[in-house]
C-alpha cells in the first residue's frame, strides 16, 4: 500500500471575516461554482488572471499592506474576484457586474 504525502501551504495573508455577495451566494447554492479552492488560491498568493502589473502590486501590497485583488476565469463567460481589505479585516468574493 502506498500512502501519498499531503503537505498543506500556510496562507500567505490571513483573510479576516470571508464574505460573498448575492451574486455568488446564488451561483454556489445552484451548484455552478465551488469558491473554496479560488479562495485557497488567493490566499496562497495565485492572483489568477490578472495582468503582470496587477499581480506585482499585489506582491508588493502583502508587505506595504496594500488592498489585495484576484480574478479568477471561472467558466466562458464567469469571472470570480475576490478582494481583500487593506487591514485583512474581510475578504469579499464578488461578480465584476456586483463591483
Amino acid at each position: 500500500m502506498t500512502m501519498a504525502l499531503v503537505t498543506l501551504s500556510q496562507p500567505r495573508f490571513q483573510a479576516g471575516k470571508v464574505l460573498m455577495t448575492q451574486g455568488v451566494n446564488d451561483l454556489i447554492q445552484r451548484g455552478v461554482i465551488n469558491p473554496v479552492p479560488y479562495l485557497q488560491r488567493h490566499l496562497n498568493g495565485d492572483w489568477g488572471d490578472l495582468c503582470g502589473d496587477d499581480k506585482q502590486l499585489n506582491d508588493e501590497a502583502l508587505t506595504s499592506g496594500g488592498r489585495l485583488m484576484s480574478s479568477y476565469d471561472v467558466g466562458p463567460d464567469l469571472k470570480l474576484w475576490i478582494i481583500t481589505e487593506w487591514d485583512r479585516s474581510v475578504t469579499t468574493l464578488l461578480l465584476p457586474s456586483e463591483y
